[in-house]
C-alpha cells in the first residue's frame, strides 16, 4: 500500500515572508519621515501641491467651459484664456508675496482690512447682483468679488492684532475685542448682499482663529447657535435660498426646479467612476449642468477624472494644510503662526463646503473650489496668501540655512567654470 502524505505548509517560509514585508513597509515609512525631516520639506510640498493645483484647474476650466465658451463668442478656449491670464499676473504676485517679510505684511494689516470694508460696502450699495447674490463690484471693463478680497485681509489683520496681544490672550476680552465686531461688521456687510455661502466662510475664519487662540468651548456653543438662526433667518429672505436649503438633502424632490444643478452634479460623479470618463468626455458640461466651470467643477473634475482624481485634489489640499499647520507649529513668530492658520481654516474650509455642495451634503451657496475654479477674483487672493505661506516656509532656520548654502554652492560652481 501506498503511502499518503501530507503537504505541511512551511511555516518558516511564511514567517521570513511576513518578516520581509514588515521590513519593507518599515523601510518605506522610515523613506517619508526622513523626507519630511529634511529642511525644505514644507517648501516643496506647498509648491508642488499649489502647481499641481494650478495644473488641474487650468485642464478643467479648459474641458468644463469650452461649450459654454462657443456658445458665448465662438471659440472654446475664450474663457480658459481669460483664467489663464489670472494665473500670469498671480503668479509673480505670488513670488512677491513670498519675498515680502513678515514685519512689512504687519504694516498693511490696518489699510488692508480698511480697504476691504469700504470694497464691501460699495458692493452693499451699488453691487451686481447675480443669482440673488449682490456680491459682484463693477469697476471699469471688470467686475470684481471684493469678498474674496476681505477673506485675506480679515487674517492678515485678526493675526497682527493677536500677534501684538500675545502674553494677553488668556483675557477673554483681549480674545474678542477688537476681533470679532471687525468680523462680524465685515460679515454683516457681505449679508446684506445675501450672500450665505461667503457669510459661512467668514464664520468659519472667525471660529478658526478663536479656537487657535484658546477660545473656550462655550464660546463656541454661543457662535453655533446665533449663526444657525441668522443663517436660516437669511435663508427666509428669498424663496430661491430657502427652496436650495430645503432640497440639498433630496435633490430629485424638485429635479426640474432647485433640484437640477445639485442632481446633474450627482449624475456627474457617478458617471465617472473610479478613473472618469477621459479628460474633455463630460456629458454634464453640454448644458445640463450649470456653473460647471465655477461653481460645479469638482463634478465635472470627478466625471472625467473619476474617484482617483477627486481624492488626488483632495489630497492635494490636505498636503498644503499639513505643511502649513507644520510651519504654524515650529514658528516662534506669532504673526506668522497666527496667520498659517487662518489661511489653512480659510482655504480648507472653502474647499470642504465647495466639495459638499456638489456631493448634495451641503445646500448650494456659490462658494468656488480655490485654485480650480474659474474666476480671478478668487484665485488672485488664493495665490497671494498661499505665496505668504511660502514664505514663511523659505524663512524657517533650517531652509534659510539650506537655501543660502545652495546659492554659494552654486556661486561657487559659476566661479569655478569661468
Amino acid at each position: 500500500m501506498a503511502a499518503i502524505t501530507t503537504a505541511v505548509p512551511d511555516s518558516t517560509g511564511s514567517s521570513r515572508l511576513a518578516t520581509l514585508r514588515s521590513r519593507a513597509r518599515l523601510s518605506w515609512l522610515a523613506a517619508v519621515r526622513d523626507a519630511l525631516s529634511r529642511p525644505l520639506a514644507n517648501y516643496y510640498l506647498l509648491l508642488a501641491s499649489v502647481a499641481l493645483l494650478l495644473t488641474i484647474g487650468l485642464l478643467m476650466v479648459l474641458s468644463s467651459s469650452s461649450v459654454e465658451a462657443f456658445e458665448e463668442s465662438g471659440d472654446s478656449y475664450s474663457i480658459v484664456k481669460r483664467q489663464l491670464l489670472w494665473v500670469a499676473i498671480g503668479i509673480p504676485l505670488a513670488f512677491v508675496a513670498s519675498r515680502l517679510s513678515p514685519k512689512w505684511v504687519r504694516s498693511l494689516s490696518y489699510p488692508a482690512f480698511s480697504v476691504s470694508l469700504v470694497l464691501l460696502l460699495a458692493t452693499a450699495k451699488f453691487g451686481v447682483e447675480v443669482y440673488g447674490n449682490k456680491n459682484w463690484l463693477p469697476l471699469g471693463p471688470v467686475q470684481i468679488q471684493p469678498s474674496e478680497i476681505a477673506k485675506f485681509s480679515i487674517i492678515i489683520w485678526a493675526a497682527h492684532i493677536y500677534a501684538n496681544k500675545e502674553r494677553r490672550l488668556t483675557s477673554l476680552h483681549q480674545m474678542m475685542v477688537p476681533v470679532v465686531p471687525g468680523m462680524l461688521l465685515a460679515t454683516g456687510l457681505v449679508v446684506v448682499g445675501h450672500d450665505l455661502g461667503t457669510a459661512l466662510v467668514f464664520f468659519a475664519i472667525l471660529v478658526g482663529m478663536l479656537w487657535v487662540v484658546g477660545a473656550p468651548m462655550r464660546l463656541f456653543a454661543i457662535c453655533l447657535s446665533v449663526v444657525s438662526v441668522l443663517a436660516l433667518g437669511l435663508a427666509a429672505t428669498s424663496s430661491e435660498r430657502l427652496a436650495r436649503i430645503t432640497t440639498f438633502v433630496d435633490p430629485f424632490k424638485d429635479f426640474e426646479g432647485t433640484g437640477w444643478q445639485p442632481a446633474h452634479g450627482l449624475y456627474a460623479m457617478a458617471t465617472g467612476g473610479v478613473f472618469g470618463q477621459g479628460i474633455g468626455a463630460s456629458q454634464q458640461k453640454w448644458g445640463a449642468l450649470p456653473e460647471a466651470h465655477t461653481d460645479f467643477i469638482f463634478a465635472v473634475l470627478g466625471e472625467e477624472l473619476g474617484l482617483v482624481g477627486t481624492l488626488l485634489v483632495i489630497g492635494l489640499f490636505l498636503t498644503i494644510a499639513y505643511a502649513t499647520v507644520r510651519i504654524a507649529r515650529q514658528t516662534t513668530d506669532p504673526f506668522v503662526r497666527y496667520c498659517s492658520f487662518g489661511i489653512v481654516i480659510w482655504l480648507l474650509g472653502q474647499m470642504m463646503i465647495n466639495v459638499g455642495m456638489v456631493l448634495a451634503l451641503l445646500p448650494v451657496i456659490g462658494i468656488p473650489l480655490p485654485l480650480v475654479s474659474y474666476g480671478g477674483s478668487s484665485l488672485l487672493p488664493t495665490l497671494v496668501a498661499l505665496g505668504l505661506v511660502v514664505g514663511f516656509a523659505r524663512r524657517e532656520p533650517a531652509a534659510a540655512r539650506a537655501l543660502a548654502q545652495r546659492r554659494r554652492a552654486r556661486a561657487s560652481g559659476l566661479s569655478a567654470r569661468r
